[in-house]
């Protein structure tokens, strides 16, 4: 589990999260919505300790983040950032092979390119390993991320738009990947999405961000409704069963 307990941040006299508290259960994929400077991918670099936070702690299976060991944390929990500055000069399995830098220290060993292997696989990126970065599409080099992450062997995997540079079908198969990973590998997957109906479809939880604060958590049936959707999006989103799951319609 994840406590976040009065978590802040701000910059300057900006409040970016604004005394945050949340249990993230273990186990399954949460995600976390909410409108443009709601506070989502602050929350999750803060969880993650890539930002220092003003107030506040966060627990992750009961190590405080902020005074756990790197390694140890790293070992615990892994985060895909929305910008990766990573060169791209670097071959797929070059890439892949960075998720073993908390066991391998630079080195790595039978073991851990086994688990460059397995990511591979599990990401279908085998018959591309020896490509570089910048020879791949949009989509390629976001697997490619993914399988970095996953190479990490973490019970808890974070992703920031993990959704960003793929079109309608590869964003479908991400998400049915994450969601394979929930199930298969036991991981707790928490996601920021923009996309409320890939977190409807393939949730189980859903946090609300808006404004810096918690606005509404839930199983997707409780947060994917018209009064809801206007709560935090302030415009009316009408909502439609199909097939049992909760679809938000926001073009009209």
């Amino acid at each position: 589990m994840i406590e976040i307990k009065d978590v802040s941040k701000s910059y300057d006299k900006t409040v970016v999260v604004d005394g945050v508290s949340l249990k993230i259960p273990a186990g399954g994929i949460t995600s976390i919505i909410g409108p443009n400077g709601a506070g989502k991918s602050t929350l999750l670099a803060l969880i993650s300790r890539l930002l220092p936070m003003n107030s506040g702690q966060v627990l992750v299976d009961g190590l405080n983040v902020t005074t756990t060991p790197g390694d140890a944390l790293a070992r615990k929990l892994s985060i895909l950032r929305q910008d990766n500055h990573i060169g791209s000069r670097l071959t797929v399995h070059d890439l892949v092979t960075f998720g073993r830098y908390p066991y391998s220290k630079g080195r790595p060993t039978i073991e851990d390119l086994k688990h460059v292997r397995m990511a591979l696989q599990y990401l279908n990126l085998e018959s591309m390993s020896g490509r570089f970065l910048d020879e791949l599409s949009g989509g390629q080099r976001q697997r490619a991320f993914v399988a970095m992450v996953l190479c990490q062997d973490t019970d808890y995997v974070l992703l920031d738009e993990p959704l960003n540079n793929l079109d309608m079908k590869h964003a479908a198969a991400m998400m049915k990947l994450l969601r394979r990973t929930a199930d298969e590998l036991g991981k707790t997957v928490v996601l920021v999405l923009h996309d409320v109906n890939f977190a409807s479809c393939y949730s189980d939880y859903i946090v609300a961000m808006k404004d810096g604060k918690i606005a509404y958590r839930g199983n997707p049936s409780e947060i994917i409704r018209p009064d809801i959707m206007r709560g935090i999006y302030d415009m009316d989103i009408a909502v439609q069963d199909v097939d049992g799951k909760r679809i938000a319609i926001y073009y009209a």
